[in-house]
């Protein structure tokens, strides 16, 4: 009988043993965190085949309609019903000021360059940009993963996965890839969640058409393998095995 019990402590910790321990809290080293801190500029510039939405209000209406957002377009290089495309070479076609470089500025230093050129030729314009293809995406081990659009300018890494859903508890925290195409190349960072300096990465902050993937742990592979699936029909069996030995045992 004793031998019976040894066997079944075993098989207990072999199957124990395959799932590794991991921390599963985010910034677990935050001890050493001083109270405070200086955030990184991280603004978002203007890239190659960004989408934008320029609307200009000046005291002439006739302006202001010449501007509008949804006014179309037949020029391949000025925007289309959705807004101004940036171009190859980092412009914008702006109706009657013509080709404007707008590549490489915030969309404040957007502002104030168009409303330069616009002076020139409009009394008082106001001028708003904003961004409109600000996507990311987010996969691997969330909960809801998409690709979902951003408002504003500005999104770090925790706040994407918060509205991904968070990861799962088969999420690897300390191994989160980050793949960032910009100017024509595709860079690729991984970070680990849980450790503090993760923030002054500069893929903490994210940017347009980043993919975030979650990768999942060794121990989903192992739950939904095959074999693991019929560990419970084996131990099973050997649990009525050893009842029937130990039956026969005792008479």
């Amino acid at each position: 009988m004793k031998k019976v019990s040894l066997f079944f402590i075993i098989c207990a910790c072999v199957i124990t043993a395959c799932a590794p321990r991991r921390d599963l809290v985010y910034f677990s080293n935050l001890a050493k965190l001083s109270s405070e801190e200086k955030l990184q500029n991280q603004e978002v510039k203007i890239q190659q085949n960004d989408l934008l939405s320029i609307n200009v209000n000046s005291l002439n209406q006739e302006s202001n309609v010449l501007f509008a957002v949804n006014k179309p377009s037949n020029s391949e290089n000025s925007y289309r019903l959705e807004g101004y495309r940036v171009n190859r070479e980092g412009l914008i076609n702006l109706p009657v000021v013509g080709n404007i470089r707008l590549e490489g500025l915030t969309t404040e230093q957007a502002q104030t360059t168009i409303t330069k050129e616009l002076e020139k030729y409009v009394k008082k314009p106001v001028v708003d940009v904003q961004l409109i293809n600000f996507k990311v995406t987010v996969i691997g081990e969330v909960n809801k993963p998409s690709s979902f659009t951003v408002q504003g300018d500005n999104i770090n890494l925790l706040e994407a996965l918060g509205i991904a859903g968070d990861m799962t508890v088969y999420g690897k925290r300390e191994n989160v890839l980050v793949i960032r195409e910009q100017n024509g190349q595709r860079t690729m960072k991984r970070l680990n969640l849980n450790n503090q300096d993760v923030m002054n990465s500069p893929f903490f902050y994210l940017k347009q058409n980043d993919v975030v993937y979650v990768e999942p742990d060794k121990s989903k592979a192992i739950e939904y393998s095959p074999n693991t699936r019929l560990m419970p029909i084996v131990i099973a069996s050997i649990s009525a095995i050893a009842v029937l030995i130990t039956a026969v045992l005792n008479k």
